[in-house]
């Protein structure tokens, strides 16, 4: 099915040039030493520690797995 449109709208369309981002002018980076600290809210906080507390917990068992299939710890 085929729909041809003889409208004005047709003939008005918006064209965009795209500019890979090597051939781009450099723009003007962030300083990062004028923002300073950023503040975390009390759930952040806490997704951070959960996380904290899991990664901890993962490298634990691989150390315990390590060392059983080194043979130092039998079980």
């Amino acid at each position: 099915m085929h729909v041809d449109f003889d409208c004005k709208e047709q003939e008005t369309r918006t064209t965009f040039h795209v500019v890979h981002p090597l051939d781009d002018a450099p723009e003007q980076k962030v300083d990062l030493e004028a923002l300073g600290p950023m503040r975390m809210t009390a759930i952040v906080r806490i997704c951070l520690l959960a996380l904290r507390g899991y990664l901890l917990l993962m490298f634990g068992l691989l150390g315990f797995r390590v060392l059983q299939l080194a043979g130092f710890i039998r079980g």
